[in-house]
């Protein structure tokens, strides 16, 4: 009797630690500081980009939501590395431009063939093409470039992306320029300094420093992406969305007159595998701290809170859908 109640008891030991041990092994393996949080990767861009940083504005102001563990900000190879890192549950959240988020959506491009499944939380600033030119080049338009000397970006970048779609807008080609130079934005700067280039492409926030640097030393003007080159762009291109980099802001070149151009929209997107209630609390915090005077990151600034969650190109989160619905700033 005596053992057989030893044996019992023992039993029930085993079976008390065995729990134990598997409640505390259960929490260690989920990496979560509460029951049913989250831990969130921010796929972001080069350290040196605008991406990285505000990734790092941003990280405080989601991990105060009690859905969120912690948010780890990792720098990346920016819009087509985190939407493959989205695909592959690598991050959780990612900025990226809208262009290379067409094209994962749709299968083209660098995602031929293999669409990927994105959803949009929120809308951002816009890269903006800008088009600058010598201005005794006689360059006024973009038909103008035609004959001439353009430098386009780096083979395969952002730059020569849009170069590519605006020249095709006005039916040319590179085969219908005089010069074409794959140069990055200080070295198409440099040329143009040089003389060895009419003009060159710029897809970037404004300002671009670079440009700036170029105006303080040459004289140059600003050419228009508008009209009929603007609508066949948004027509057949729907991430482009028309901008106008305006007159007399000394933040943005201080121009004598407005520059009518096209931009490319931002967006932060979320892993379709996040919970709706996590997504609505996330956006929900976005928005509320666009609406402070907390935001230290300039590009932040130049979107309307109340229009973040318009023209997007992306489907909505269901979390972010509901939280943006019941603001009543949807389309």
């Amino acid at each position: 009797m005596i053992k057989r109640l030893s044996f019992v008891l023992t039993l029930v030991l085993v079976m008390i630690l065995a729990a134990c041990g598997s409640d505390g092994g259960s929490e260690e393996a989920s990496g979560s500081g509460g029951s049913g949080s989250e831990s969130i990767v921010f796929g972001t861009g080069g350290t040196s980009g605008t991406y990285y940083p505000i990734g790092g504005a941003l990280k405080p102001v989601f991990e105060e939501s009690d859905s969120i563990d912690n948010v780890t900000v990792e720098s990346t190879g920016a819009s087509v590395a985190n939407i493959q890192n989205i695909k592959d549950s690598l991050n959780q959240m990612a900025i990226i431009m809208s262009d290379v988020g067409y094209d994962a959506l749709e299968g083209k491009g660098q995602f031929e063939g293999s669409a990927v499944d994105i959803q949009a939380m929120a809308g951002m600033y816009q890269n903006v093409v800008q088009v600058v030119a010598l201005k005794d080049s006689g360059i006024k338009s973009i038909a103008d470039l035609k004959g001439k000397k353009v430098g386009v970006g780096k083979v395969g970048s952002g730059v020569e992306q849009s170069a590519k779609k605006v020249l095709e807008a006005v039916d040319l080609t590179y085969d219908d320029l005089g010069k074409v130079t794959h140069t990055g934005y200080a070295d198409s700067v440099q040329e143009m300094k040089n003389g060895n280039l009419d003009a060159a492409f710029f897809t970037s926030g404004v300002p671009n420093s670079n440009i700036t640097d170029l105006m303080q030393q040459t004289d140059i003007n600003f050419v228009e992406i508008n009209g009929e080159t603007a609508e066949k762009l948004m027509e057949k291109y729907p991430f482009y969305k028309a901008n106008t980099i305006e007159a007399g802001d000394e933040a943005r070149y201080n121009l004598e007159e407005p520059v009518e151009t096209v931009g490319i929209q931002n967006m932060i997107i979320v892993s379709p595998d996040l919970s709706e209630d996590v997504v609505y609390d996330m956006t929900k915090r976005y928005y509320e701290y666009l609406g402070t005077e907390e935001v230290s990151v300039g590009a932040l600034k130049q979107l309307g809170r109340d229009e973040i969650a318009k023209g997007l190109i992306a489907p909505l989160h269901p979390g972010a859908k509901k939280f943006y619905e019941e603001k009543g700033i949807l389309e």
